[in-house]
Formats: structure tokens, sequence, C-alpha cells
């Protein structure tokens, strides 16, 4: 299995055997960082896994929009961003975006806008992938298509948008990818049609491991990709639409995910 979108480092917290369950689940996961001592943690993990010869862990970094400038430094978390870019030590941007989803994050847009820039303007320079974490802020993205379609892949985080918006940004030309979680399992209609009718060739999955939890259960985990797959072949097989057998749908998603992050 893969996971396009996880937090190991959160994860902890909650089941300190994670990157046991995740080799012996033999699943290859991007592990997302907000600051430099989760990146270093999933670093340490990466090279671990590297040298037993164990199923990959990609290490992404990236300023979350949700992060205000009175919380971190906006400064220093560029710096590290561009550094760790420039040494080679990044496998993807992320995750970078817009969040309006409230009267706090709306009024941050400014800085919102001033830190994807930076983001972009990275994945670009060093030809990385970007993944977005988008709530509420669709129209933020279409802007930047000339950018988006440049880079060697884009991946939208627990898709957020309509089919509609989708097939528009491939339509454009954009290699954009389309991440589902749970939330195709919570009668999230937007995120179920999706998952239902988007060309196979451009869905990946996710746990957004451990904030993401299936009903019932107190954190997401790499186990859950197996319900999550099933779910929307479901979906899949009730519209009609090819790729509708969880078997098909796992190795397209895994070759999906390993077009995204080499």
């Amino acid at each position: 299995m893969t996971d396009t979108h996880c937090h190991p480092w959160d994860l902890l917290e909650h089941n300190a055997d994670a990157e046991i369950e995740r080799r012996k689940t033999r699943t290859a996961a991007a592990a997302s960082s907000t600051s430099r001592e989760q990146f270093e943690f999933h670093e340490g993990l990466a090279k671990k896994a590297r040298e037993d010869g164990e199923t990959p862990l990609y290490c992404c970094f990236a300023l979350h929009p949700q992060l205000s400038p009175e919380k971190i430094s906006i400064s220093e978390g560029l710096d590290y961003l561009l550094y760790l870019a420039k040494e080679g030590r990044l496998d993807g941007v992320g995750e970078t975006g817009f969040d309006l989803y409230n009267e706090t994050y709306r009024a941050a847009e400014k800085v919102q806008d001033e830190m994807f820039a930076v983001h972009l303007e990275t994945a670009l320079k060093y030809n990385l992938p970007l993944i977005l974490h988008v709530r509420r802020a669709m129209h933020k993205i279409f802007p930047f298509t000339r950018e988006l379609k440049k880079l060697p892949a884009v991946i939208f985080h627990s898709w957020p948008g309509s089919r509609g918006e989708g097939e528009a940004l491939v339509k454009r030309g954009i290699n954009v990818f389309f991440s589902f979680g749970t939330a195709v399992l919570k009668n999230h209609r937007e995120a179920m049609a999706s998952a239902a009718s988007f060309p196979p060739e451009r869905i990946l999955l996710e746990t957004d491991a451990p904030w993401q939890p299936l009903r019932g259960k107190a954190f997401s985990s790499y186990e859950d990709l197996e319900v999550i797959c099933t779910g929307i072949a479901a979906l899949r097989k009730e519209a009609g639409n090819p790729c509708s057998n969880r078997e098909e749908l796992e190795q397209i998603t895994t070759a999906n995910f390993f077009r995204c992050f080499r």
C-alpha cells in the first residue's frame, strides 16, 4: 500500500510502534513536517528504512497555512525550507497552500499568500512535487496554473474540491493527483463523487495519520489504507467506472505514488 500524506511524528504520540506497523504492512509513505525537529525525525526513519532494505519513507517539509507568526518564526521556517531543498534532502514541498475555513485563518490570508509564493518557487527551482492543503480556497489555486504545469507533480491532500474543479485542473495540463482518505467513508459527498469518477491514474490514498480517524477510532493509522481503498473501489463500482476492483485500485494508486515520489 501507499500513504501519500501522513505525520509519523504526531502518530508517535498515539502509537509508539507506528513505524513497525508501516513496515509490516509494507506501506510506502510521504511524511509531512512543519518543523526542524519533525523533519529530522522523519529523515531518521527514512534513512533506517533504506539501510534495512524496507519500504521507503519520503520526507516533505512546509509551513502549514494554519501556522501564524504568533506561533512560529515564518522567516526561520522558510529559511529552513530553502536549506533543505538546496541540500537535496527534500522529496517534496508540502503541505502548503491556503486555509480560509474560519475568520482566524482568513485574517492571515496575506501571510498565507507570502508563504505559498516561497513554497511554490522552491518546488519549481528544485523540480519537486508540491503537496497542497486547500480548504475553502480552491479559487486561489487556479491563478497559478502556468506555474503548476511546470512541476513534476501537484498533489491535493484530502481533495477538497468538486468534480468540476478537479476536471478543470486536468484539462489545464497540470500533472495533478487527488489524494483521498477517510472522508470518502464519512458521507462527504463531493469527495465520494470525485473518488468515484476521477481517472484512476490521478487517484492516491492517504491516512493523514493520526488526524483523520475512521468512525469509532481515536486516530488514523496505516492499517486504515485497506479500508479506504476498499471504500473507493466500491464507490467506483456503484458508479460503473473503471478500476472498481480493490486489488486493481491498490496497484494503480501504488504506481501513481511512485510517479510522484522517486
